[in-house]
């Protein structure tokens, strides 16, 4: 119904039909399925209390823009010699807040209890249709292997073995290194991962987000 009224405004334009810029319209498709950012935190003794504060303070930043994509999220911590689901998927950001606040520090660091506890989440939320992205804050010092019993070679063993299997997930994988001074074991693990491998030994909670923030993207 355009076109006699465009020949009308334009009678030496001899083209058959008359096209604007405004007929071209474009539909844009976006990625239905939910993402979820899953974050293992090493809650042992050998990060330190500040610095668990550090991690703590950055997932809360990064849990406050999650929330403003709709992302979901689910929090991992590993100490002692276990690790713990302290919260499954959730899009609860004032849950969320509360298990962090009550997360606890010290202990060993069953690094390899945590990557197990990891792949378990991911594959879950695979199956669920999810997108899921893992985020792990460590040190690089295990010294307690998936048995329960203290070492650190069998301990990097048995970490590098559950690396390998969360690789196979092929999911986004960002592991912060939180070290004053680089492991060899967290580098290791960062290409067991093929996951991007972050330094930060004088990050403070902000860095931290602006870091994953930034990977996600």
């Amino acid at each position: 119904p355009w076109q006699p009224m465009r020949r009308k405004a334009r009678p030496n334009d001899k083209r058959r039909i008359l096209v604007e810029p405004g007929d071209i319209h474009t539909r844009r498709t976006q990625d239905v399925s939910d993402r979820v950012i899953v974050f293992a935190v090493d809650a042992s003794g050998s990060t330190a209390l500040a610095r668990l504060a550090e991690a703590k303070g950055a997932i809360e930043i990064l849990l406050a823009e999650a929330y403003s994509r709709r992302d979901h999220v689910a929090l991992i911590s590993f100490r002692g010699d276990a690790a713990e689901i302290l919260l499954p998927p959730t899009r609860s950001i004032v849950q969320t807040k509360r298990r962090l606040a009550a997360l606890p520090g010290g202990g060993g660091t069953p690094l390899a209890a945590g990557l197990r506890a990891a792949y378990e989440t991911l594959d879950q939320a695979t199956r669920k249709g999810m997108a899921p992205t893992l985020v792990i804050l460590t040190d690089g010092v295990a010294n307690i292997a998936l048995d329960g019993e203290p070492g650190r070679a069998k301990a990097g063993e048995d970490a590098l073995e559950m690396a390998k299997a969360l690789r196979i997930q092929n999911a986004p994988i960002i592991l912060i290194d939180t070290a004053r001074r680089r492991q060899p074991l967290a580098q290791d693990l960062s290409t067991a991962l093929a996951a991007r491998y972050v330094a930060m030994p004088r990050a403070d909670a902000r860095k931290m987000a602006t870091a994953v923030a930034g990977a996600l993207e």
